[in-house]
């Protein structure tokens, strides 16, 4: 099986799972509160619930006001059990992998006589990627995010262009989980590649490393 089936399946299992937990939660909200929730089209809710209706995972009946209200079967339990497994067991592997691959990075970093790095993107491999730069000896100076609205985190001062980052800087990280080609690219046409590093499990169009 190719690696891109593999993660339209995990990214379908996400969806799957997100929305059981939802209907569990909440079997009145609107599937547009529901898309909002979950950070996907409204239309791509629709289609899962149908799914799910169709499968015997959820059962719908007609709420006042002309609404619906969804309900996990018993079905419906189990799938979510089975998914929450496979997901956890799933996150320990990423994170293992997310661990060794960052400890390389700034491995490859402290060879290469860097010691002070942006990160680029806050997400779950942001934290991985603290934890291995304490541990190589790096620093990470600040965490370069556009959209985002805390002026901290993990301590660490959050800016919204490089331009911002207090300080000098010797090369950044990419750690954003989204839109990682974008970043990469965006980054790489401000400070050059060469000074642009990313774990591998990202698999950017780059070799992860500095020239």
């Amino acid at each position: 099986m190719s690696s891109t089936i593999r993660e339209n399946e995990a990214g379908d299992d996400r969806i799957l799972l997100g929305l059981l937990e939802s209907v569990e939660r909440d079997g009145g909200q609107s599937q547009r509160r529901i898309a909002s929730d979950l950070g996907i089209a409204l239309g791509l809710v629709n289609a899962y619930l149908k799914r799910c209706v169709k499968k015997g995972l959820v059962k719908v009946s007609e709420a006042p006001a002309r609404r619906y209200a969804y309900y996990l079967t018993p079905q419906g339990f189990a799938e979510k059990s089975r998914l929450t497994v496979e997901y956890l067991t799933s996150s320990l592997s990423l994170f293992r992998r997310a661990r060794s691959d960052c400890g390389e990075v700034f491995a490859l970093a402290r060879s290469r006589g860097i010691s002070r790095v942006v990160v680029a993107g806050i997400s779950d491999l942001t934290e991985i990627a603290r934890i291995c730069a304490l541990d190589s000896g790096v620093d990470i100076v600040a965490v370069l995010d556009s959209a985002a609205t805390d002026s901290k985190y993990l301590g660490l001062p959050v800016v919204k262009t490089l331009g911002e980052v207090p300080g000098s800087f010797d090369a950044v990280v990419v750690t954003e989980l989204r839109l990682v080609q974008e970043i990469y690219d965006a980054v790489a046409k401000e400070v050059g590649t060469e000074r642009v590093l990313a774990p591998k499990l990202l698999g950017l169009r780059t070799n992860g490393v500095l020239q």
